[in-house]
């Protein structure tokens, strides 16, 4: 296995999200390099257990490992002075779908939290909602979603990048948030379409 700080980030937070006992989509799961930038980026999603297909509320996460970031990680590995210490971006994004009916924005950021747990030194902060109105080919029987983003940075410090295990301790309690919100939001009175078959 690739012995990487970002590797160890990813292991943590899948960790961290199974140990709250959400499914994993592996579907949806992809490792991307940007050919011409040198960015590294990773994206999975995770939901309730037993929620259909598609689930009724997800979690979208991503992490980002700009190239910067790589050439910041390099200088520290060999002992060079880093101008700046490397950060990985993170976004989550919580979705309800299958809806029936557009949803009162209002209603759903009642009951998330402006902020994130504290990863390490930082929060992600919560973004405004975007709602969607999805149509078939006859622009009859619409559906519709609603999202919300918690967007952020992960800063990686000397005791971090020297001890991976800091990681878990850091990542530890994004799971049981993840999955709390979730159920907040699986508990909201509304109306879904029935999943795929």
């Amino acid at each position: 296995m690739l012995d990487h700080v970002f590797t160890d980030a990813i292991g943590a937070l899948r960790e961290a999200l199974e140990k709250a006992f959400l499914e994993r989509h592996a579907f949806e799961e992809g490792f991307k390099a940007d050919i011409l930038l040198g960015d590294l980026s990773w994206e999975t999603s995770y939901g309730l257990p037993g929620e259909g297909s598609p689930p009724r509320v997800q979690a979208d996460l991503t992490l980002d490992w700009p190239t910067w970031a790589q050439t910041s990680y390099r200088s520290w590995y060999i002992g060079e002075p880093m101008d700046e210490g490397p950060r990985i971006d993170i976004e989550i994004v919580v979705r309800i779908q299958r809806l029936r009916a557009s949803p009162d924005p209002g209603v759903i950021l009642a009951v998330l939290p402006r902020h994130s747990p504290a990863i390490g030194l930082q929060q992600l902060e919560r973004s405004g909602p975007t709602v969607a109105t999805t149509f078939d080919d006859d622009i009859s029987n619409p559906e519709y979603a609603i999202e919300v983003s918690y967007v952020g940075s992960y800063e990686l410090d000397d005791e971090t990048l020297a001890d991976g295990n800091t990681l878990d301790d850091h990542f530890g309690d994004m799971g049981g948030w993840i999955t709390h919100m979730l159920v907040q939001l699986g508990d909201i009175t509304l109306e879904f379409l029935p999943p795929s078959e």
